[in-house]
């Protein structure tokens, strides 16, 4: 799906129709913003309700952590 947007001069962008259906976006609907390189990745914010439960029966022990990196 190619589909493109104007920057306004308020730097607001209208996300075009078939990406918000296709996605199922909802007006009042917050996003997070993610620099990648040239771009941005953006990504709805989840529900707290859709996060429940996420690490549930992940090991508290024998992992990896930042100071185990090289």
């Amino acid at each position: 799906m190619a589909a493109t947007a104007t920057l306004s001069s308020k730097f607001q962008i209208s996300i075009p129709k078939p990406v918000r259906e296709a996605q199922h976006w909802q007006a009042g609907q917050e996003f997070v913003f993610i620099p990648k390189g040239k771009g941005v990745l953006v990504m709805p914010l989840p529900d707290l309700s859709d996060l429940a439960g996420l690490a549930a029966g992940a090991r508290d022990e024998d992992y990896r952590d930042r100071e185990d990196r090289f």
